[in-house]
């Protein structure tokens, strides 16, 4: 067995001996009927297009709740009081161009340098707080994603947790329940990746006496997440017992074609939907890896000349900066149509579901053309926050990113004052 960056060698004989699961589930049930005596829980829906938008057309010219709407933003005039746009924000230390992509809910520092290692991803963050209420603590989706590489979503050792990008496998996960033979087999398997954790030693403060102060703060980290996985294992033990959600939607097609672009994102963000009608998860991470998309259509009658990537290099080409409108204002539309199904979806409490669904638009480059990592593209819709303005930061000295990430943790009832490079809550921003 290895244990990666402990430089003392270990012995594969002393793990063989087994720590077990710690740790029983009857806080579930609880869960379960306390929430039924409040209101509907807080959920957010994080979404990142690696390649940005053109800042020229995304961000007002004006600031406040008086703000004139921009070019994209007039997409959104049904909604102007559901949100709130952003300038001003980005990672400090956070550079690099595209290798920055990986940090967008981390916020690790200087992703470029020699033995850069990613931190916990904000999704990641607020699921180990909140604790595993759903069936699925958090769902981590992508759009034509480079599922080796990419990922919104990273442990708290900062190791990439893959993207699911086929809509008909997260629909069977969520709704399709198996017999009782399927679900005698999935049990057994979940029993069988915690026999590998059981092989683990029980005699490890004696061993870490050995090592050095170093390997110890390393091992007790490596211990942490095995007794955190343990858990994981146990209450998915406990879901696989319990009936799934019905739905009256009709399975998904995966869309095999990348060309496709916009309906796996249409397909991506119906999904995303389902999944908290149904309370099957309240936080969802979507990287849309523009990167990874080649020459695709714009609508019926567009298709671009380029790849996605190539494109966001415009030079200034008149041609290409017209089919990146194009393209941008299709994301825009694609951001209105989640936002009306939200708004039209009723909770329990009388309200809309958008009221209690923080829906995060961004990216990690301000200016795809040029690497520009600062002045990120912002959008925070729903939530219950008091939207209609534009939060305008300065443009040169940017406000981290994060202290909007600390002001949404808090409206989920996280009570956390920091988060990565945060520096507080985002000023400006309110609760109603």
């Amino acid at each position: 067995m290895n244990f990666p960056y402990i430089s003392t060698p270990i012995p594969r004989r002393r793990f063989l001996r087994g720590l077990g699961v710690t740790l029983g589930l009857p806080f579930l049930e609880q869960n379960y009927a306390r929430a039924a005596l409040h209101a509907p829980p807080k959920r957010m829906l994080l979404i990142s297009n690696n390649l940005g938008v053109l800042p020229q057309h995304f961000f007002p010219k004006d600031k406040g709740p008086g703000y004139t709407l921009s070019p994209y933003l007039k997409e959104l005039s049904a909604f102007r009081n559901d949100f709130t746009v952003c300038s001003g924000l980005s990672h400090p230390a956070v550079t690099g161009g595209h290798s920055t992509e990986n940090c967008f809910l981390t916020a690790a520092r200087e992703p470029t340098r020699s033995g850069f290692r990613n931190s916990i991803s904000l999704d990641q963050f607020a699921a180990e707080t909140i604790g595993q209420q759903t069936r699925f603590p958090t769902l981590n989706l992508g759009v034509n994603i480079d599922k080796a590489n990419r990922s919104l979503s990273w442990t708290r050792d900062g190791v990439l947790l893959p993207a699911e990008d086929r809509p008909a496998a997260l629909f069977r996960k969520m709704f399709l329940q198996g017999d009782a033979k399927q679900t005698a087999l999935s049990l057994k398997r979940l029993q069988e990746r915690g026999s590998v954790l059981d092989v683990l030693s029980e005699d490890m403060r004696g061993f870490q006496r050995g090592l050095s102060a170093t390997d110890r703060s390393r091992l007790d980290q490596y211990l942490t997440s095995v007794r955190e996985l343990e858990e994981r294992l146990a209450i998915s033990g406990e879901w696989e017992r319990k009936p799934k959600p019905n739905t009256q939607v009709a399975p998904p097609q995966d869309i095999a074609d990348k060309a496709k672009f916009f309906p796996k994102i249409q397909l991506m963000l119906e999904m995303a939907r389902l999944a908290f009608e149904s309370d099957s998860t309240r936080i969802i991470t979507l990287m849309v890896d523009g990167f990874a998309t080649p020459v695709f259509e714009i609508d019926a009658q567009h298709r671009t000349r380029d790849g996605y990537h190539n494109l966001s290099h415009h030079g200034q080409s008149k041609e290409k900066l017209a089919e990146l409108e194009k393209v941008d204002l299709q994301q825009m539309r694609h951001l209105r149509d989640l936002i009306t199904a939200l708004a039209a979806s009723p909770t329990a409490d009388s309200k809309r579901l958008l009221d209690h669904t923080m829906v995060l638009y961004g990216s990690n480059l301000g200016d795809a053309n040029v690497h520009n990592c600062t002045n990120l593209p912002v959008l925070l819709a729903g939530g219950g926050f008091k939207h209609g303005q534009h939060l305008a930061f300065d443009t040169e000295q940017n406000k981290p990113l994060c202290n909007l990430f600390v002001s949404m943790m808090q409206n989920m009832g996280i009570e956390s004052a920091s988060f990565g490079s945060s520096g507080g809550t985002l000023s400006g921003l309110n609760q109603l």
